[in-house]
């Protein structure tokens, strides 16, 4: 006992050391010197051991599969709402669809391995697996109705503009002729009627895929058959049919359905049904056994296509037997597992409908702008070096002209050594990959670590990766059982007599189009200090070995980034014990970490000020008394999807800002690869200042959490006001216009 003790008297010596140098070493208080035993004197004891709240227990934990329903909700009423733009309605709709078929894919998925497993592990807040599928399924439901009501209105509406998706049986005997001569020639051959009876084993249905049932009969027969047959939706055929020359539309099935004479000549077709199922996405394998990896991960998507399914979706109004008949064969439970739809299955199409061009019925138009310090044609790299550090905002400034314009001239600059960089996600006809081919053709050293493990986009990374090898590039795959979620570009360049490194590093994917739906930060810089990190880092990935690596700016996971969040956390407490001013704010997409969470309640109940901007999961509750009044929580949803990590830290004046690939998940902490870099000069604190203010000013797309979990809109008296992202792009445009004239008064006289 006495070995014990002594032990743990050691360890909250060690951590009271520990945060008290950091608090030194930050040169705090505005300036004043601060004695180490002073501060010593104002730790909590042992951070926690004498609070008036227990932080394990499960009350003050949210759920995190019903904290991400409830921001899909969120994003639902972005449909709803009157205040959004029509076809930008029908785009939030799909959204929302899309959503729950990947949350069925991955998380319902997960939690059912679970209960198969029989696990009983408790989450942070309490629940069994089981639990937790009852209540998302009973969320789920919720949000279905809501979303159908809203696309009902949404199409009631879009009939006045003179667009909408009509029924077959109102559609001319002319119309219907030219339908089946198109149906013949364009969809026909790719049919593939198949029988389910004891002769033939049930078809595979695959994953997504809408799907006819039909039961049909010899003419004067008694008995029934069931043929199977998939709507063949693709990027070659659209779910959307248009008729004539206008913007009306008929439903692929509906013409399948009203046409079935074609594959059935002479039968009688009883009915025809339709259902769509679910797969569990959730197939990974252990990487430690793993001979291959690229054949592990190709292996993965195989048994993908054969996952079990985790839902089924009916149109309503389907024959109870053979509702019951799927479900058995599908091997679900009937009263649980079985959604019924009562109008669109598969509404993630309509982002087919939402590209219709009615500018009126669109947001306004947004062009990136130019970065204004990279508008003229100047070597990038000369640029970077005079400047040090440059900002970006994606989608504000242009990912084009910045981030594949920092790769293009890399490409082909002759002083150009070598580049090396992370690959998450990106596009397959991707600009990245071709500047990467291109500079290992002018014969630069090129080197990728490309991560095959990117949810959903396995196949495409797996086909980018041979496609670089072929080019002679040097791929690799990162480090066994650590997802690589790091976003940075190191360019090494020869300068005057010796080689500079010239950096990207950024929260958002190397990926083109979503960097004009994300929002996004990055960062240009030749920092000398940096690069030597950065160079440590791709040691690491390209070997494994992690021991010994020191880093004197980036903070990285899984070994040292959550560390760190959680001292600065706890040094903010030492500091607003002197100067009353504590202040901790952060971005992120998901606070799901509970040991992150405790230090912000830690934080708080000291008095802390506390401001989280969390996209979606969020399990910390705001505004209890005594253990969270100094935090609001608040949601930022509208036109782009919120992506970017930036976290703060007043430090009593010697304020501290950095961005991030990670968010505060115990995934991400502890299971990734991830990198937090400082942002240092004032010029671009100020930027990322004016981002956080932005967000928590927003009275159109701002949400507050409530202690219970819920959010509520913040509406402005009037209810005019713009959104943060509508401003941001003002100012965006501000800077560019600001940077014109100052170029025009700098211009010498004639």
């Amino acid at each position: 006992m006495a070995t014990q003790a002594k032990k743990k008297q050691s360890q909250k010596k060690s951590k009271q050391s520990s945060v008290a140098a950091s608090v030194k070493q930050s040169k705090v208080t505005k300036g004043k010197n601060v004695k180490l035993a002073d501060l010593n004197r104002q730790l909590p004891e042992d951070f926690g051991a004498a609070m008036p709240f227990d932080l394990s227990d499960t009350q003050w934990f949210l759920n995190r599969e019903l904290t991400w329903l409830s921001f899909n909700r969120r994003v639902l009423h972005e449909a709803e709402d009157e205040r959004t733009p029509l076809l930008e309605r029908l785009k939030f709709i799909a959204i929302v669809s899309g959503n729950l078929d990947e949350f069925f894919m991955k998380r319902i998925g997960g939690l059912k391995q679970q209960i198969g497993a029989g696990m009983r592990e408790l989450t942070l807040d309490g629940r069994t697996a089981r639990q937790q599928v009852t209540e998302c399924y009973a969320e789920i439901r919720d949000i279905e109705a809501r979303k159908e009501q809203a696309f009902q209105e949404i199409c009631a509406l879009l009939e006045e503009k003179n667009i909408l998706i009509e029924r077959y049986d109102e559609l001319t005997p002319k119309e219907m002729k030219l339908l089946r001569e198109f149906y013949y020639a364009n969809i026909f051959p790719l049919l593939t009627p198949q029988s389910i009876d004891p002769a033939h084993p049930f078809p595979f249905i695959s994953n997504l895929s809408l799907n006819l049932l039909v039961s049909l009969r010899y003419p004067k027969a008694k008995q029934n058959s069931l043929v199977r047959i998939k709507v063949p939706v693709d990027a070659r055929t659209p779910r959307f049919i248009r008729i004539g020359k206008g913007e009306h539309f008929i439903r692929l099935e509906e013409v399948m359905m009203n046409n079935l004479d074609m594959l059935f000549p002479g039968m009688e077709i009883m009915s025809c049904e339709l259902f769509r199922v679910t797969r569990n996405a959730n197939t990974e394998k252990d990487e430690d056994e793993a001979d291959d990896l690229m054949e592990m991960i190709e292996s993965e998507l195989k048994e993908r296509k054969f996952a079990p399914i985790v839902r089924l979706e009916i149109a309503s109004g389907m024959n109870p037997m053979h509702r019951g008949r799927l479900a058995s064969e599908l091997e679900l439970n009937e009263a649980t597992d079985v959604f019924e739809v009562p109008g669109l299955l598969a509404m993630r199409d309509l982002f087919e409908l939402t590209r219709l061009d009615f500018p009126r019925l669109h947001d306004a138009p947004h062009h990136p702008i130019d970065h204004p310090q990279l508008q003229n044609q100047r070597n990038i790299f000369h640029i970077i070096r005079e400047a040090g550090a440059i900002l970006l905002q994606h989608p504000y400034e242009s990912f084009s002209t910045s981030v594949e314009r920092f790769l293009r001239e890399a490409a082909t600059d002759p002083k150009v050594r070598g580049i090396k960089m992370t690959l998450y996600r990106t596009s397959r006809q991707s600009r990245i990959i071709d500047a990467l081919t291109l500079a290992a053709h002018n014969g630069k050293q090129v080197a990728v670590v490309v991560e095959l493990k990117a949810r959903f986009d396995e196949a495409t990374n797996i086909s980018l990766a041979e496609r670089m090898e072929e080019a002679g590039i040097h791929v690799t795959y990162g480090v066994v059982g650590l997802k690589t979620h790091c976003k940075v570009i190191m360019v090494v360049r020869q300068d005057y007599n010796s080689l500079r490194r010239y950096l990207h590093i950024g929260t958002g994917n190397y990926h083109a189009d979503t960097a004009r739906l994300y929002s996004d930060v990055g960062i240009l810089t030749c920092d000398q200090v940096v690069g030597e990190d950065v160079t440590e880092l791709f040691n690491f990935l390209t070997t494994g070995f992690m021991l010994k690596r020191k880093y004197s700016k980036l903070c990285l996971a899984p070994r040292l980034l959550k560390k760190a969040l959680i001292e600065k956390i706890d040094r903010e407490i030492v500091v607003h014990r002197t100067t009353g001013d504590g202040l901790i704010q952060f971005k992120i997409n998901a606070l799901e970490d509970g040991d992150v969470v405790r230090a912000l309640y830690r934080a708080s109940m000291a008095g802390v000020k506390i401001d989280l901007i969390v996209r979606d999961t969020c399990r910390l509750r705001p505004g209890i008394p005594g253990l969270s009044d100094t935090v609001r929580v608040i949601s930022v949803v509208g036109r782009f999807l919120e992506h970017a990590r930036i976290y703060y830290f007043r430090n009593g004046g010697a304020e501290e800002y950095f961005i991030a690939s990670a968010d505060a998940m115990k995934r991400n902490l502890e299971a990734r690869v991830e990198v937090m870099c400082p942002v240092e000069p004032v010029e671009l604190t100020k930027e990322l200042r004016l981002v956080f203010d932005t967000h928590l000013a927003d009275q159109r797309s701002a949400w507050d959490m409530q202690s219970d979990g819920s959010y509520v809109q913040r509406l402005p008296a009037d209810g005019s006001g713009d959104g943060s992202h509508r401003l941001l792009i003002a100012r965006a445009e501000k800077r560019l216009k600001d940077n014109m004239k100052k170029k025009k008064s700098k211009k010498p006289e004639k």
